[in-house]
């Protein structure tokens, strides 16, 4: 890759910086796609040492971290009760589309992560679809209630529930998410 391969790619990439997502970080600060990103494969990391986990290649999970949101540089952020098949279909074929203008070895890397990413068939890709969700859930119990729907109260208790069944750790996570949760909701009233 050129440098100015290189920074073209960059170019692109800052977007996620200054696309903001539904949730808040703080009062008056919503987060970013990169802040989402960034924490979720910070996430991966920590895991690296649980023994549930020893067997998965985390640096993949880090990877898929990293780049699972990139097609919203393109589309911005659609959250995920707003977002219709054809709009996650429509960000996956502009993602895809860039991806194939990159040059090699990044091209075949990058398409043969994406597409094991849509699969959901390793280990490596549901983790990192489950820490997605749970990064979510664990964002909107850190913002200001004031700014929750009325309907992320109950989604707050539904949403990536069925991507952590295959994980007694990470079920263990979203019970603890879960009690935050309710303790976040009771305390508002």
């Amino acid at each position: 890759m050129t440098p100015k391969e290189l920074l073209s790619i960059l170019s692109v990439a800052e977007k996620l910086k200054s696309a903001t997502r539904h949730c808040f970080t703080a009062p008056d600060r919503k987060e970013s796609v990169a802040d989402h990103s960034w924490r979720i494969a910070l996430t991966a990391m920590l895991l690296e040492g649980v023994p549930e986990f020893a067997d998965y290649d985390m640096s993949r999970v880090v990877r898929m971290c990293l780049i699972h949101d990139l097609g919203e540089a393109f589309t911005g952020d659609i959250p995920t009760f707003l977002k219709t098949e054809a709009e996650g279909r429509h960000e996956d074929d502009l993602l895809g589309a860039w991806v194939a203008a990159f040059p090699e070895p990044q091209r075949e890397n990058w398409q043969a992560l994406l597409r094991e990413m849509a699969l959901q068939e390793t280990n490596e890709a549901k983790l990192y679809k489950a820490l997605d969700k749970l990064e979510a859930l664990i964002s909107h119990n850190e913002s200001p209630l004031s700014t929750w729907l009325p309907l992320e109260y109950d989604l707050q208790f539904t949403h990536g529930r069925e991507q952590v069944q295959f994980s007694p750790y990470l079920r263990a996570l979203r019970e603890a998410i879960d009690a935050q949760s309710r303790e976040k909701i009771e305390g508002g009233k």
